[in-house]
C-alpha cells in the first residue's frame, strides 16, 4: 500500500544517521520487516478526523501539489507532518516490540555470538523508541507516546513477576494471570496512540467510534500486526470511510440536541 510505503520510508529516514553500519543495517532490517499498520493507522485516522471543509491529502509524498493542497495543509497540517508524525509511531512501536522479545528470550545466556546480537538489539530497541520520541515531542500526542511507554514498562515487569509465582504486582489491563494478554496491551495501546496522533495531527479529538475501531483491530492482531492490507481491510470499508462516516453522524447528532 502506498501509505504504507510512505511511512516506512519516512522511519527509515528517521534513523539513516545511525552509525556503525552494522547497527544501522539492524535498524533497516526491522522496519523492513515490519508490519506497518500502527503507522498506516494513524494517516487513516487523521483522514477520518479531518476538520469538516478539507479533505485529507491522498498523495503521502514530500512538497505540496499546488496552492489549494497549501492552503489546505495550513488549516489541517501538511501530508509531511503527519506522515512523520506516523513514522514516529511506528517507531516508538518497533522499538518496545523488540524490547518485549528480548525480555522473553534473554540472548545473553546463550552463546557470545548470540550476546553479540543481543547487544545489538537492545541498542537498536532504544534508538527506536528514542528516535520515535523525537518525531512527536512537539505534538499534543506526546502525552499520550510517554503513558505507553510507561504502560510496557508496568505490564513488563508485572509479567515478570507473574513468572517469578509473585501475584504482588499491579493488576493487568486485560486478564492479570495471562501473559499473552499482558504482552497484547502493547498493540492495544500503540493503536490508541495511532488513532490519537492521526486526530490531533490535524486539529481534532478521535471519536469514540474511532476509538472503538482502534480496539476492534487490537482484539483481532493480539501480540503480532498482520500485514496493512489484511489488517485494516478484513473490518470490510475503510477505516477512514468508516469513521468519516461516523464522524458526520457524531455531528448531526449533537446539532439535534437539545
Amino acid at each position: 500500500m502506498d501509505k504504507a510505503d510512505s511511512c516506512r520510508r519516512a522511519a527509515a529516514e528517521a534513523v539513516a544517521d545511525v552509525e556503525p553500519p552494522q547497527l544501522h543495517e539492524y535498524l533497516g532490517s526491522v522496519l523492513d520487516r515490519a508490519s506497518m499498520v500502527p503507522a498506516t493507522l494513524t494517516l487513516e485516522s487523521a483522514a477520518a478526523m479531518a476538520a469538516e471543509g478539507h479533505v485529507f491529502d491522498e498523495q503521502y509524498d514530500h512538497g505540496v501539489a499546488d496552492e489549494t493542497t497549501a492552503d489546505r495543509n495550513r488549516s489541517s497540517g501538511s501530508d509531511h507532518d503527519v506522515v512523520t508524525h506516523a513514522a514516529g509511531v511506528q517507531l516508538i512501536y518497533e522499538g518496545l516490540r523488540l524490547t518485549r522479545a528480548l525480555a522473553h528470550d534473554e540472548p545473553w545466556t546463550a552463546s557470545d555470538a548470540d550476546a553479540g546480537e543481543g547487544d545489538l538489539a537492545i541498542l537498536a530497541a532504544d534508538i527506536l523508541v528514542a528516535r520515535g520520541f523525537y518525531l512527536l515531542a512537539r505534538t499534543e500526542a506526546a502525552g499520550t507516546a510517554v503513558r505507553t511507554v510507561q504502560s510496557f514498562g508496568r505490564d513488563q515487569t508485572r509479567r515478570t513477576d507473574l513468572a517469578a509465582g509473585d501475584d504482588t504486582g499491579p493488576t493487568a489491563a486485560i486478564d492479570e494471570d495471562d501473559p499473552a494478554a499482558i504482552d497484547a496491551n502493547l498493540e492495544r495501546d500503540v493503536l490508541e496512540l495511532a488513532v490519537r496522533t492521526g486526530a490531533v495531527a490535524v486539529g481534532e479529538t478521535p471519536s469514540p467510534r474511532l476509538l472503538a475501531l482502534a480496539e476492534d483491530l487490537a482484539d483481532a492482531a493480539g501480540t503480532s500486526f498482520p500485514a496493512v492490507e489484511d489488517c485494516l481491510t478484513d473490518l470490510g470499508p475503510s477505516v477512514s470511510d468508516r469513521s468519516l462516516e461516523d464522524h458526520a453522524t457524531d455531528r448531526a447528532t449533537s446539532a439535534t440536541d437539545p
